[in-house]
């Protein structure tokens, strides 16, 4: 059986996750890309379904064909429909892929699309948010408070990218996200993030995530259903809205976590259910996980930084994984792209987490030099 993979650039999901999963699966692999991978590829245009379907029919029959690139997922839902394989629906990859169809399709958020050069809406509601329409990794994203900030953004996001933004309504509360398999609830996480204008994930914590049954509903909406998908939402006066749909596993070293800590084989899951395979029941998660991201505070170079490790402290399993390497030249975005590595953490409780992650940091130094 093999499995075709569709992947931009690597990521430690698909190199440290998915690859050995379908290992453990027996699956040939095949992996679509038209970037520099450590392991043996098949070139093709990844982001054309054409030339996906094209490079599966001339390579060899498939069983599936799966991507966890935000970017790729409608043209991977298109060939894998082709050839009649298990396949999500294209048209929700598409609406949770462009946030203005997400909020065409939910409604009840004031959200207007903006092209290169358009002013500012004369009915806006502000504060808003302005994002890439089809943007990821908090890049780009800003609150605004009126108009003349929002057209100031808008020209400084036009002058690197030249592409549509979307200035929506401003959603307070507490944000969380949901994770599902085939529409089946694997858990949440609460998100931290950094204060204003700017939205950085900073730290992820399980809990239970709240109001589950009206984002569900909202998923529904979208046509979400076929394998892993992340939601991100705010819970505001009991009241859930969602920010956006990511239609892959979480990541940013999350679903290594997930894994852990429902003590599954999550990522052989998730390729079980492109192969037609139900979800098994749902483990319920024993004792509390985090993700603490270490976060590049000025420009300059990587000089030092612990290495890759995975440890147990105290009862809690704690693993560092780098995210930028010595030498790296670094240039503070504020967005997640500012990450120098993650450190997970699972243990009893929340206070002996928080206890190992502080010791962890402590321990070790993390230098940027001019």
């Amino acid at each position: 059986m093999r499995l075709y993979i569709v992947a931009g650039k690597q990521t430690d999901s698909v190199t440290h996750g998915f690859l050995p999963a379908a290992a453990a699966l027996g699956l040939d692999v095949t992996l679509l890309t038209d970037r520099e991978w450590p392991v043996e590829t098949l070139r093709c245009d990844v982001t054309d379904f054409r030339s996906i379907v094209a490079a599966v029919a001339r390579s060899g029959e498939p069983a599936a064909i799966f991507s966890n690139s935000d970017h790729l997922q409608t043209p991977a839902a298109l060939a894998a429909e082709f050839f009649g394989l298990p396949a999500k629906d294209w048209r929700a990859t598409l609406r949770a892929k462009n946030k203005a169809l997400t909020r065409r399709a939910l409604g009840g958020v004031y959200a207007v699309e903006l092209w290169p050069g358009e002013g500012p809406p004369g009915d806006a509601p502000y504060p808003l948010v302005v994002k890439p329409r089809e943007g990821v990794a908090s890049e780009d994203v800003f609150l605004v408070g009126d108009a003349d900030e929002l057209k100031a953004r808008c020209a400084e996001i036009w002058a690197r990218r030249p592409e549509a933004l979307l200035a929506e309504e401003y959603l307070p509360g507490t944000l969380h996200t949901l994770e599902t398999l085939n529409g089946r609830v694997l858990g949440g996480f609460r998100t931290t993030v950094s204060p204003p204008p700017h939205f950085v994930e900073e730290r992820l914590d399980w809990t239970t995530p709240p109001c589950a049954g009206e984002v569900l509903a909202a998923l529904r909406t979208l046509g979400v259903g076929l394998g892993a998908c992340h939601t991100e939402y705010v819970v505001h006066e009991g009241r859930a809205r969602v920010v956006e749909v990511n239609y892959r596993i979480i990541g940013d070293h999350c679903d290594f976590l997930l894994g852990d800590l429902l003590g599954v084989p999550i990522f052989e899951w998730v390729l079980r259910a492109h192969l037609g395979e139900p979800v098994p029941p749902v483990p319920a998660a024993g004792g509390h996980a985090a993700v603490d991201s270490v976060i590049a505070d000025r420009p300059g170079t990587l000089v030092s930084a612990p290495e890759r490790q995975e440890h147990e402290d105290g009862g809690v399993r704690l693993a560092y994984w780098p995210v930028r390497a010595l030498g790296d030249l670094i240039e503070p975005t504020r967005t997640n792209r500012d990450y120098l590595g993650m450190i997970r953490a699972l243990g009893p409780d929340a206070a002996a987490v928080d206890a190992a992650i502080r010791a962890f940091r402590e321990r070790h130094a993390w230098e940027i030099v001019p």
